[in-house]
């Protein structure tokens, strides 16, 4: 991996061929004429905001190729919800809009999304080979989940991954019931203050990583959900005064996550 935060990258929007589907992607990758490992970054309930492009710029700026896939598709090509400053984060209404749409997803088509990324990372000319990882955050915690269960996916970072224990978006399984399928590492972050998942929740899935004897780390941070919201405070001074953003824990998972990635990538 290189060494600086601070290389030349180049960005801009694709489409990722699904069948008869085009996934609008944003897509963040080193300038320099090599070859990387490739992150796939999967948003919150709010589809490609300026926060996900964010994230994805910073980990392209890390020496990865990233790019961060629209979940939503099916339902409502474009959309996007951004932070509010007269909410100091999300607003009400975008928050319900978010959610309307997250309800309506469906398992095989988000498996078959994760799919296509891949297939369409490994065509990028600048992709080492069997180097791909995920990094998703709330309702991209738990696809970033499902994405670990496939063969290609070597490291995987899953934020408060919401309903992992109890859902699977309209299977009768819950995902994690497909947890002896990772086989690649992973690294699952949690706020003790969580109101969404609960510590029940994600000490089930530590149970299941060790039954199955899964590479990975467990890190729980005194927050509530959604605590690496507003990372990057200097771009929207007004997320400072956002509940849910933990000062201490969002950098500290950030290194955790860049480890990852170096140690498996």
């Amino acid at each position: 991996m290189l060494e600086t935060t601070n290389i030349e990258i180049n960005t801009n929007y694709v489409k990722v061929p699904n069948d008869d589907l085009e996934i609008d992607a944003y897509l963040a990758q080193p300038a320099q004429n090599e070859t990387f490992g490739a992150v796939i970054v999967f948003p919150e309930i709010f589809g490609i905001n300026r926060n996900i492009r964010d994230i994805t710029e910073l980990i392209a700026k890390q020496g990865y190729v990233a790019i961060a896939p629209a979940m939503y598709q099916r339902l409502a090509p474009g959309f996007e919800a951004d932070f509010s400053p007269e909410y100091a984060g999300y607003s009400p209404e975008a928050y319900q809009l978010g959610l309307q749409y997250y309800q309506q997803v469906k398992y095989d088509e988000i498996l078959s999304d994760i799919q296509a990324a891949i297939t369409y990372v490994k065509t990028l000319p600048n992709v080492k080979d069997n180097a791909i990882g995920v990094i998703g955050f709330c309702f991209g915690g738990h696809v970033a989940y499902i994405a670990a269960t496939l063969p290609d996916i070597k490291a995987t970072a899953s934020f408060y991954g919401g309903g992992i224990t109890t859902s699977s978006y309209g299977e009768e399984t819950p995902t994690i019931n497909h947890t002896s399928k990772i086989k690649g590492t992973i690294y699952a972050f949690f706020g003790t203050r969580d109101t969404l998942v609960s510590q029940e929740e994600n000490e089930k899935i530590e149970t299941e990583l060790k039954k199955y004897q899964i590479n990975h780390r467990i890190f729980r941070y005194d927050a509530g959900h959604g605590f690496f919201a507003g990372f990057f405070k200097d771009k929207y001074p007004f997320i400072t005064e956002n509940p849910s953003y933990n000062s201490e824990a969002a950098p500290d998972a950030w290194q955790h996550v860049l480890e990852l990635f170096e140690n498996n990538l």
